[in-house]
């Protein structure tokens, strides 16, 4: 099956109640790892590269890889950027092959974003590439990312039919109370996403397509593994998975997840060098974090996106 837009994936999540995994991936293991567990799963996927990963891996590289994984599955799979910065970057995805891309002129005024926004899409559908695009900011640290919580803010239900309908985008990440990273809430904090804005936005958009960008987990028992081995992680919380799977059944059809494999891949490589302080093959250990990343991506997909045998 050829690499696919998110078009038709998207009107199956929305009216079944469901999301697909927007996994982002850096290299061979993690790709395998997640493709791994989408074609077991009989899940749709969208495997996304961010600027860091393209600069980390180089360009050409990734794009043959996911090529790569398509060819060996029979699942639907669309290969999406992570925050392109501005129209170039975009431009320079759609020219590689992309299927999607993600214009992040959110840091922006409204109107300006409206048209940085307008840009792209013009570009991208000329070639038949679907465009997801940000409207609110949310806090963290993630690559490319970073925005202090002060500079943070909610997205305005007021303003959704108008950023949709001038911009012509196909999907909307919205900020409701997610974050970018690990680090979200300390010990103590209590997690709540603004489901009433999420909500509204659904009344304001039907059928819209709506994304969460900060939705990892941070998986507890992994971090402690890490700690365990020589780490030093703080205690920190991500958002309930209970939360997302909430917000699947709504309007929210795309739920991105970064930081949960990073946390799952590097845990099962220090728990191997533990076991194994011996060992020099990258085979070794590395296997450890592919197969750590595909029960992650199994368990995000049956009991949190519900996307299992939606392919």
């Amino acid at each position: 099956m050829p690499l696919v837009t998110s078009t038709e994936m998207f009107k199956k999540a929305y009216q079944g109640g469901y999301a697909v995994g927007a996994f982002n991936v850096n290299n061979m293991e993690t790709i395998q790892g997640i493709v791994e567990a989408g074609q077991e799963c009989k899940s749709p996927l969208i495997l996304q590269v961010s600027a860091g990963a393209r600069k980390y891996a180089n360009p050409v590289y990734l794009k043959h890889l996911i090529e790569a994984a398509v060819e060996t599955t029979n699942i639907p799979i669309v290969m999406h950027l992570d925050h392109g910065a501005d129209f170039e970057a975009c431009k320079s995805a759609i020219d590689d092959g992309f299927t999607s891309v993600m214009i992040d002129a959110s840091h922006h005024a409204f109107n300006e974003n409206i048209e940085i926004t307008k840009k792209v899409v013009a570009y991208a559908h000329d070639r038949g590439v679907v465009v997801e695009a940000e409207l609110g900011q949310l806090a963290g640290i993630e690559d490319a990312v970073n925005v202090k919580a002060e500079d943070a803010c909610f997205t305005h239900p007021d303003e959704v039919c108008e950023f949709t309908e001038k911009t012509g985008c196909d999907s909307l990440a919205i900020a409701i109370g997610t974050s970018h990273g690990a680090y979200k809430f300390k010990p103590g904090q209590k997690p709540q996403l603004r489901f009433d804005i999420l909500e509204e936005v659904g009344k304001r958009l039907p059928g819209f397509p709506i994304v969460l960008h900060g939705a990892s987990s941070v998986p507890q028992d992994k971090v402690a593994v890490i700690n365990q081995f020589g780490g030093k992680m703080p205690d920190a919380i991500g958002i309930p998975e209970e939360m997302l799977r909430q917000a699947a059944t709504m309007a929210v059809c795309k739920i991105n997840i970064d930081s949960d494999l990073r946390v799952a891949c590097t845990a099962a490589v220090r728990k191997h060098f533990a076991e194994h302080p011996d060992h020099f093959d990258p085979r070794q250990y590395l296997g450890d974090a592919r197969a750590a990343i595909k029960e992650l991506v199994k368990h995000k997909i049956v009991d949190v996106l519900g996307s299992e045998n939606k392919a």
